[in-house]
């Protein structure tokens, strides 16, 4: 971690000199990346389309490609990287598969598997270096399917009560899924607390034990909730729309502040369009991208400022440190610039 003094000085200059940009660094290549992870500020890792990875040690100068053999034809939507030699792989379907790599890339083993049709995985997320969650559209039943892990994704536990034992929790309405479009709308916050945020024809968010219906746009395949972000167990921000009519920018994002109950609040501006994945930078600076375009908040999400209209399924901020990564389609991989 940068000292914190340095810490304070960078976000004062993002937040009241700086005028944020967006350098591209990779494009042009028939891939679709929606999974990005970006350890440190040197090294970062996404997945994507056509069993795509790429990985980068030296904060995005340059790229390794690398099509995982076997998998040339997979779509990887969510990658979880421990370092530049650790990382996991989503592949979403026909099968769905979890693969891990401990070379950087160079050998993939697969450590789950579900053949059974209509397996379908949406998003992954870690709380640490070993216990990790997916979920996954219902295979059966309006029950969510998930599988947990507690030692790296070396093995996966279907249905697993340790981190919520209310089985409730899992059950979702009908036309009510999880988008697997930036691997970002579940959080684990606790060791018995995941977040989430749903979409479709209903969109819910998940906390606690309890779901509360999310004040945003809602009723279609197309609408809700896509990426929730969240801040010190103390807050959070969910944002979403209608990925059809991307240009959408009302009715797309929702505020909360998180205690024993969630409450709602709706920004004064929202985000300019249909947004995928949104981020804490800090405490008050948020950024948020999609299909239409990037947007940051200075306010703690109360009002968003369009940057950009390039298109990106997902950013994410270093793990230990503070560069911030974009990815998407046409092999698109950027950083978040101020100057």
């Amino acid at each position: 971690m940068k000292k914190f003094a340095l810490l304070g000085f960078l976000f004062l200059s993002f937040s009241a000199f700086a005028q944020p940009t967006i350098k591209i660094l990779e494009s042009g290549k028939r891939v679709s990346f929606r999974g990005l992870s970006v350890v440190s500020d040197k090294i970062i890792w996404a997945s994507g389309s056509a069993g795509t990875v790429a990985r980068s040690t030296d904060a995005g100068r340059s790229f390794t490609w690398m099509k995982v053999p076997g998998y040339e034809k997979m779509d990887f939507r969510d990658i979880e990287a421990f370092d530049s030699s650790t990382a996991i792989i989503m592949g979403i379907t026909a099968p769905a598969v979890i693969l891990k790599t401990t070379d950087g890339g160079q050998h993939w083993r697969k450590v789950f598997e579900d053949t059974t049709k209509g397996a379908f995985l949406d998003a992954m997320d870690f709380s640490d270096e070993k216990n990790g969650i997916i979920i996954g559209d219902p295979i059966k039943n309006s029950t969510l399917y998930r599988a947990f892990t507690h030692d790296q994704g070396e093995s996966w536990n279907l249905y697993d009560g340790s981190i919520v034992d209310n089985p409730n929790y899992w059950a979702l309405k009908e036309g009510e899924a999880f988008f697997a479009s930036s691997g970002t709308n579940i959080r684990i916050v606790d060791t018995h607390t995941v977040i989430l945020a749903s979409g479709g024809k209903a969109s819910r968010l998940f906390y606690k034990n309890h779901f509360e219906p999310l004040p945003i746009m809602q009723g279609k395949e197309s609408t809700g909730a896509n990426s929730i972000a969240v801040y010190k167990k103390q807050k959070a921000v969910v944002v979403g729309g209608d990925f059809s009519k991307d240009s959408i920018g009302s009715n797309n994002c929702v505020l909360i502040d998180l205690g024993k109950k969630a409450v709602f609040s709706i920004p004064q501006t929202p985000p300019h369009g249909y947004r995928s994945c949104v981020i804490y930078l800090d405490k008050n600076n948020l950024l948020s991208c999609g299909t239409s375009g990037i947007d940051i908040s200075r306010d703690g999400g109360m009002n968003w400022e369009l940057i950009s209209k390039e298109s990106f399924h997902v950013c994410q901020k270093a793990r230990k440190g503070n560069a911030v990564f974009l990815a998407g389609g046409a092999g698109k991989i950027a950083k978040l610039e101020t100057r």
